[in-house]
């Protein structure tokens, strides 16, 4: 792993995380390329500011739940394969309902190049500091629907509540909102804002092989 990118779950003391792409439960129906190990990664500075979102969200009573930070490149090219292959309709209904794999890319819920590779990127959400119990968001992680964009109709008044605190603590912490996410979250300072790294998460820094770094150009 690079110098400067460190295990958030050891630099952020006191969050969660269900790195959602090293395990089963995720819409390509198991675990993806460059997920070696169930922990989640970032450059040193998305770790700084997230602890300072943790502690924005702690004043209210509520925690930081994180389901990616990093994400090699090899696992955005295994999405883009995953999109070409037959649906065979188990993950259809629960993250992409009304629309095609294809459609994930067209529509941007999906990117050939993410930022997530960049380092500074994460998805995540809030619960409840008394009792662990998820903060209600009006839909799950990686569902690629209108339902998911920030001010989407069809979802509670409490619903929508959350949702805009978990933007206002994010935003107040130096990270700026996709709008058609409301789990995505990308630090306005990023320290790579072109480049995307491909070196695999494991469990230890020092399990390493040869890393591939894309420069974007243009």
């Amino acid at each position: 792993m690079r110098a400067d990118f460190v295990y958030i779950d050891e630099f952020v003391p006191g969050i969660r995380w269900d790195a959602k792409y090293a395990t089963w439960d995720n819409f390509t129906g198991r675990p993806v390329d460059g997920y070696l190990a169930n922990r989640v990664v970032g450059t040193r500075a998305l770790g700084t500011a997230l602890a300072g979102a943790r502690d924005r969200a702690a004043a209210l009573g509520l925690g930081l739940l994180l389901w990616d930070g990093y994400r090699p490149q090899r696992a955005v090219d295994r999405f883009l394969r995953w999109s070409r292959e037959p649906d065979d309709g188990r993950a259809k209904q629960r993250h992409h309902p009304n629309i095609t794999r294809a459609e994930m890319f067209e529509l941007g819920y999906v990117a050939a190049r993410s930022g997530h590779s960049r380092g500074s990127t994460v998805d995540l959400t809030l619960f409840r500091l008394d009792t662990g119990a998820l903060v209600p968001m009006g839909g799950d992680h990686d569902l690629m629907d209108v339902r998911s964009h920030h001010g989407a109709p069809g979802i509670t008044a409490a619903e929508a509540r959350h949702r805009r605190q978990l933007r206002t603590i994010m935003e107040s912490s130096g990270f700026g909102a996709y709008e058609c996410e409301w789990w995505h979250y990308t630090l306005r300072d990023e320290p790579y804002p072109d480049t995307y790294f491909d070196f695999p998460i494991t469990a230890n820094a020092t399990d390493r092989e040869p890393a591939r770094v894309i420069v974007a150009v243009g």
